[in-house]
């Protein structure tokens, strides 16, 4: 587990906006723990990075696919094959997905319409995450 899914980078970004007065840094500290929290939900997340153990629900791994993850894992041909199809074949995530983006638009057309073209950097990161799983489909088909 990487320090960067825990809640202490959001923690201490928060504090520095703070610290600086800034208030980028602080609806970006705050941005990235709600990202931390919902990932809770998830696959679970080492929360305070030291106790080196995986908090949250756990929604999209049964507790055997935790508990053997090696096994599941080495029926792909690619590791990362199976968490994405975990993640892509659930129509609840589909659905918070699309929601989070239809908010987001929102969001920015009431509050700050002057940034509207910071949009354009959320579909140069989702054309990553779809190539990347087109690309583990690709694979794993062949």
């Amino acid at each position: 587990m990487l320090i960067t899914h825990s809640i202490l980078p959001g923690i201490i970004v928060t504090v520095l906006g703070i610290i600086f007065n800034w208030i980028v840094l602080i609806l970006s500290g705050l941005s990235y723990s709600l990202h931390v929290i919902i990932d809770t939900f998830d696959w679970g997340t080492n929360f305070f990075y030291f106790p080196k153990k995986q908090v949250g629900l756990k929604l999209l791994i049964t507790k055997d696919e935790f508990a053997n993850i090696s096994t599941h894992l080495s029926q792909y041909k690619r590791p990362g094959s199976f968490f994405d199809k975990k993640y892509y074949g659930n129509s609840m995530v589909i659905f918070m997905e699309v929601l989070i983006f239809i908010s987001m638009i929102f969001f920015i057309s009431i509050f700050a319409l002057n940034y509207f073209f910071i949009i354009i950097i959320y579909f140069i990161f989702l054309g990553f995450h779809l190539q990347r799983h087109f690309n583990l489909k690709r694979i794993e088909s062949s």
